[in-house]
């Protein structure tokens, strides 16, 4: 079955549309929480990968600025909310790393077509802040308030944190602060502190399939599991590719030294598979069960010492994924590195027609 991906066709998989639909209907309960705290000046929005942050983010920021709002949030008809869901609100800015705007497809025309060799960077720079500060004290252009979000927020380094301290202590009248993470703790403990939190948690994982189901994802559970449970990276990987099959023979193909399956892939999202196989491997030769990889083929278990080795060695290459090496000889690398895991056991699976 096709698999289309709505993030990366229509980024803004945010706000309700003018039946007042929402776009991930498991963000009901955390809208709710929200609202609850409409009087705070600043929102932070936690949870894991995959969960629908920007989402919840984009829904509030309509709710916000929506010119005839309902009881349930915006009603995704009026003025407002058609600019927001074209990312063309004035009183809307968003303030990502210039990484997440390639992902996202939020690049101008001509940033779409210069060309460099810089890595875009991965974080909020405090240049960008400093503008969304003098943004943040321009008159409203429709009169309803402004919404500054900041996705995710994990991505402030320490110069810019500390450029947003002020703003969140004293922000300009009508000024709302929408700030997304997965991991809080990141954050300097001053950025929390003046922040009210709502976390966000997974679907349950029926919600989550009828969901991947209703967007053409042929293989909702396998790629459920594989993504943790978080239905969005759920969905990237099945735009990136991977099926049914390929999950199947996936370990095999790694104990068997074989990288074909990774290549052209980005090092990020190799690197992370690769760890998740590690965890599984490590389950199984525990006695457990494969949280990931839930209807893998499975070579014999490796030595565990060397086993946490190479998880050592993919922990390493994590910290690094940026760094410009060559990616494809990198991931070789890796995949070498697991096929010895069985080598001198003598119990490395042969490669059959897994492709």
């Amino acid at each position: 079955m096709a698999t289309t991906n709505p993030r990366r066709n229509d980024p803004l998989l945010l706000g309700a549309d003018e039946q007042g639909a929402w776009p991930l209907p498991w963000l009901v309960e955390p809208m709710k929480r929200a609202k609850a705290l409409q009087k705070a000046h600043a929102l932070l929005l936690v949870g894991q990968a995959g969960v629908g942050q920007l989402e919840l983010a984009g829904l509030l920021a309509q709710a916000h600025l929506c010119e005839d709002p309902t009881p349930r949030g915006p009603c995704g008809r009026c003025a407002a909310c058609h600019l927001v869901r074209r990312r063309a609100h004035p009183d809307l800015l968003a303030v990502v790393p210039e990484a997440w705007r390639v992902r996202l497809n939020w690049l101008s025309e001509d940033e779409g077509g210069s060309k460099s060799d810089a890595k875009p960077s991965k974080d909020i720079r405090i240049e960008q802040v400093r503008q969304a500060i003098d943004w943040s004290h321009q008159t409203s252009g429709r009169g309803r308030g402004k919404v500054l979000l900041l996705h995710p927020a994990d991505a402030l380094n320490g110069p810019s944190a500390n450029a947003l301290l002020k703003t969140l202590e004293e922000p300009a009248p009508g000024l709302k602060l929408l700030l997304t993470s997965t991991d809080a703790e990141r954050l300097l403990p001053t950025i929390r502190s003046r922040c009210q939190r709502v976390q966000l948690a997974a679907p349950p994982s029926d919600q989550a399939v009828a969901w991947l189901q209703a967007q053409g994802v042929a293989d909702a559970p396998l790629l459920l599991a594989l993504a943790g449970g978080s239905p969005l990276e759920a969905l990237d990987l099945a735009a990136e590719g991977f099926e049914s099959r390929l999950l199947a023979e996936l370990p095999m193909l790694v104990a068997a030294g074989e990288a074909a399956p990774f290549v052209g892939r980005p090092l990020p999202r190799v690197i992370d598979l690769l760890l998740k196989l590690a965890h599984d491997l490590q389950a199984r030769a525990a006695g457990g069960a494969p949280r990931f990889f839930v209807a893998s083929r499975w070579p014999a278990a490796p030595d565990i010492g060397r086993l946490v080795d190479w998880q050592k060695a993919l922990l390493r290459a994590a910290r690094h994924d940026e760094h410009p090496w060559n990616a494809a000889l990198l991931i070789e690398s890796l995949v070498t590195q697991a096929e010895a895991l069985w080598a001198e056991t003598g119990t490395a699976p042969a490669l059959h027609s897994a492709r």
